[in-house]
């Protein structure tokens, strides 16, 4: 499985010149409101040392990384929920990614012109926010609509249903976000059923110049400290020089700054905590294969993410963790020091273990 990041933010705080470093793909930047109409989308691979070992330890004809989806959404201005700015088209386009990364601006520019005017992060997380929230009480409001006709009949389902909805829409209506609502487990099914915005984990990636713009990041550190969310600090214009160089020019240069890690690995490590994400592998001389995992998950789903088949069918999966293939050489001699194990279905998986899998088709 990949994960997906949808990049709001409002008009001209680097979205898509981030983008564009990221992915090195050419989303249209310009600066004027609303110049992207459509989601451009990045395929990213996740480096991973540990796979590149691999594939050298198995000589692996193929190396297949882990990627990101990284989706660069047009700017949101106010009113973008009653459609101004094309604002619905690029609201539903947030409702496909696992997650948003909502960048924030931090410095000031006589050349980039701010579309409120001035740089305020907590208004301009304020405003995106509050559009979001709104998109989202117009989704709950047509599901009360929709569900009117058995309520009005006594229907267990739609009374029990209409009272989450109306629960949850004062709770939006007072500013908070559908992720920090509290739901019990038998009201779940309802939430699915509505597609939320403000129900996405938030990563927020603060936009700040050579300064650091300190005060600025600590505003929104104190907002995603509210909000439960996480914060990476980035610098677009940084990140649109790295990208212009060779790898190795680009890690000389970020030395030279002493700047430890481009924003790239930043905001990967940062979405794998924030969906709570781990990385296994398979390896042999075909391939070595990285894949991506929700934490807690057992070892038919893994074998699941391999090939369906190998879900449907699973018997067992051989296990070994990296460090001890690393330290062994080869499955023959992991088996050997009992280091390559047999697990069942409810073996939980653990980041970097190298499996196995054992199905009937």
């Amino acid at each position: 499985m990949s994960f997906s990041l949808g990049i709001v933010g409002l008009p001209n705080v680097g979205k898509s010149s981030l983008f564009n470093a990221l992915s090195r793909a050419k989303a249209n930047v310009s600066n004027y409101p609303f110049c992207t109409i459509d989601p451009n989308i990045g395929v990213v691979e996740v480096p991973d040392e540990r796979l590149q070992t691999l594939a050298k330890m198995f000589s692996s004809k193929k190396i297949v990384p882990a990627v990101i989806e990284f989706y660069d959404i047009a700017g949101l201005v106010k009113g973008a929920s009653r459609g101004e700015g094309l604002g619905n088209k690029f609201l539903a386009n947030i409702r496909e990614v696992d997650a948003i990364l909502h960048v924030v601006r931090c410095f000031k520019s006589d050349e980039i012109i701010h579309v409120e005017g001035t740089v305020d992060p907590k208004r301009d997380i304020e405003i995106i926010n509050l559009e979001l929230s709104l998109a989202d009480m117009s989704q709950v409001e047509k599901r009360i609509t929709y569900i009117k006709p058995k309520f009005k009949t006594g229907d267990p389902r739609a009374v029990r249903e209409n009272a989450f909805l109306l629960e949850l829409y004062d709770w939006l209506a007072a500013g908070r976000m559908a992720r920090n609502f509290h739901i019990e487990d038998k009201d779940r099914e309802f939430l699915k059923e509505l597609s939320l915005l403000t129900v996405k984990p938030v990563l927020y990636a603060a936009n700040v110049d050579e300064s650091g713009d300190h005060d600025q990041v600590e505003i929104i550190r104190a907002i995603a400290r509210e909000e439960k969310a996480h914060v990476v600090t980035i610098s677009s214009k940084l990140e649109a020089e790295l990208a212009e160089l060779s790898p190795e020019d680009a890690q000389a240069y970020l030395a030279e700054l002493g700047v430890k890690e481009a924003a790239l690995a930043k905001l990967i490590r940062a979405g794998y905590e924030l969906l709570n994400l781990i990385t296994f592998f398979t390896a042999g001389e075909k391939d070595s294969h990285a894949w991506t995992i929700t934490r807690g998950a057992k070892a038919p789903q893994a074998a699941g993410q391999i090939h369906s088949d190998m879900e449907r069918g699973f018997i067992a999966a051989e296990v070994v963790h990296y460090q001890d293939m690393i330290a062994c050489g080869t499955f023959a001699a992991a088996r050997e020091k009992g280091l390559l194990h047999t697990e069942g279905k409810q073996y939980v998986m653990q980041d970097g273990d190298l499996i196995l899998v054992r199905f009937v088709v």
